[in-house]
């Protein structure tokens, strides 16, 4: 426990499909002044891990546990359609009740509990932020929309998306709203979700005051469609004009001067459907690409603004510095358009944007523009690692992580290399709060425990690591990707075309790219990973996927 009289408060901010070195404490040329600012005051993290996609990810947050036990073994865009996943525990398609919620167990425990962003865990009023224990929310429920709350396709019945067909896209509290009456013209996605976690801390009642406050700030960006004001993009105008192969090597060598990754380290091919190499580009291929480039490092750089106000509010109160703020992404960076796939309900995406949108150069990034940057630029921003979103290989789940909290994070400035998870976030949270879990019973109903553990001892060097190698294993499964890591091995099964149909081992200190495949060389240690795997099936509660993996990561 800190050595402060209050309780900590809790801001945990969450990027949508952003990039391990998309910000400036990882070397990014985006500016990020407030990530800078806290990552010189905190901790920055190199060994972060996340599941492969979003909504899992999440799960894990506020489960504290395996997303194929917390309800979200895979992504309910993906399930709807798919008889074979109907009536498996833990493939519910929303935070499930299995779980004691983090925001669920705060407010039992006095915590004022906010949700500003991004849900993605349900979109029913029983399983909205209001039901699973935030006092105060404004959300967008489901996994990606318009930043400008520009959504012509939901008016055109034929080409409705089928994840969309719920009571509204939105809600604050327990009530839905109309998108288009109760959301304003102006709307922009950073900056309204920014805005709006403001305004809950301003307004808190004088009992609110009172209490300390657990705050959850989800923003979409910089996920597809990648958008922002025109004044945000023409600032990155004719930056990326060299392409994403030339824009990889300069952030590895960032990443090796700031000591976050090894000076020798060997980075992974890029790998996956890469399309069009940019040299056999033509010109107007290549300034078309570099503008969705530019229109994603716009996106990455309102963040950083928006989130400003947001630190500035809780110094203004002097509450930042009980405020334990921890920063992350929820995976690697985006190089397929992935929940669009199932969530066009069928229809050829490329017909849905003909008919709505435009995408010439010009308008590119504006609220009528629907575009994603492809698998070259998030190779860019995954390097060294192999792979990006939907895999696991290190490129889709090693993500950047930043803590700051004075009372833990005395050696302000610092990097860890220590092997973190997503699952860690919850026994952290009540650790800092002196809250236990409240193990298998919880508001009447039976629950599961956390896998994660408490980053409080290894942070204030009281304890070696977070996760002890030869003992501590994590898997990880979706999409029919699979793979399983203790200590510093870890075995990967990529499907067909992508992959070899066969288990990979590899050594992550020599080979953090995961290039040279040890199977071979080093059978015993594959047979001990997979032993570890099966136990990891049976306690996740996972099913075979592998007739199931989609074909077009």
């Amino acid at each position: 426990m800190p050595t402060t009289e209050k309780r900590p408060n809790f801001l945990i901010v969450i990027a949508d499909d952003l990039g391990f070195s998309d910000t400036g404490p990882y070397g990014s040329e985006i500016p990020t002044p407030t990530l800078d600012r806290l990552a010189k005051d905190g901790v920055t993290m190199t060994a972060f891990h996340t599941a492969s996609a979003c909504s899992p990810t999440r799960s894990m947050l506020l489960s504290g546990t395996d997303n194929h036990i917390a309800g979200l073994g895979q992504m309910a865009e993906f399930m709807r359609t798919r008889p074979e996943y109907q009536g498996q525990p833990g493939y519910e398609g929303y935070l499930n009740f299995r779980v004691a919620a983090l925001p669920e167990i705060l407010q039992d425990n006095g915590y004022h509990t906010i949700l500003s962003g991004k849900w993605h865990l349900g979109l029913k009023k029983e399983l909205s932020p209001h039901a699973r224990g935030f006092d105060k929310s404004f959300v967008y429920l489901a996994g990606a929309g318009n930043h400008f709350n520009n959504e012509p396709q939901l008016g055109d019945h034929p080409f409705r998306p089928a994840a969309t067909c719920a009571d509204g896209l939105w809600m604050k509290n327990d009530a839905f709203l109309d998108r288009k009456k109760d959301i304003p013209m102006d709307f922009y996605s950073t900056r309204f979700f920014s805005d709006q976690m403001v305004k809950f801390l301003q307004d808190r009642t004088d009992e609110e005051k009172e209490k300390p406050f657990f705050a959850y700030l989800a923003y979409t960006a910089p996920h597809w469609p990648l958008q922002a004001p025109r004044e945000a993009i023409r600032k990155y105008f004719g930056m990326y004009d060299d392409g994403p192969e030339v824009l990889r090597v300069r952030r590895l060598e960032q990443l090796k001067a700031r000591g976050l990754i090894p000076p020798d380290v060997e980075p992974a091919p890029m790998i996956g459907q890469m399309l069009k190499e940019w040299d056999a580009m033509t010109a107007e291929e290549k300034t078309e690409s570099a503008r969705r480039m530019e229109t994603y490092a716009a996106m990455v750089d309102l963040m950083d603004v928006h989130l400003k106000k947001v630190i500035d509010q809780l110094e203004a109160t002097n509450e930042l510095d009980n405020t334990f703020v921890l920063f992350m992404s929820d995976n690697g960076a985006e190089g397929k358009l992935l929940e669009a796939l199932p969530i066009m309900a069928g229809f050829p995406l490329v017909e849905i944007i003909q008919k709505f949108y435009n995408n010439s150069l010009d308008n590119i990034g504006n609220a009528n523009s629907f575009v994603w940057y492809g698998p070259r630029w998030a190779a860019a921003a995954t390097a060294p690692s192999r792979g990006f979103k939907a895999w696991t290989t290190e490129g889709g789940i090693r993500c950047p992580c930043i803590v700051r909290y004075p009372p833990l994070t005395e050696s302000a400035g610092t990097i860890t290399h220590e092997f973190t998870t997503v699952m860690d976030i919850l026994p952290t949270v009540l650790d800092l709060a002196g809250i236990q879990h409240p193990g298998t019973r919880f508001r009447g109903r039976e629950v599961v425990t956390p896998r994660g553990k408490s980053w409080v001892p290894y942070l204030n060097k009281k304890s070696e690591s977070v996760h002890p190698e030869g003992q501590d294993v994590t898997g990880w499964e979706l999409f029919g990707q699979r793979a399983i890591r203790k200590g510093k091995w870890k075995a990967v099964f990529i499907p067909a075309p992508l992959g070899k149909e066969e288990w990979e081992l590899y050594d992550l200190d020599r080979d953090p790219g995961e290039i040279h495949d040890l199977a071979e060389k080093e059978p015993q240690v594959l047979v001990q990973l997979l032993e570890e795997w099966e136990k990891y099936y049976t306690e996740s509660g996972l099913f075979d996927p592998k007739a199931l993996a989609p074909r077009y990561f």
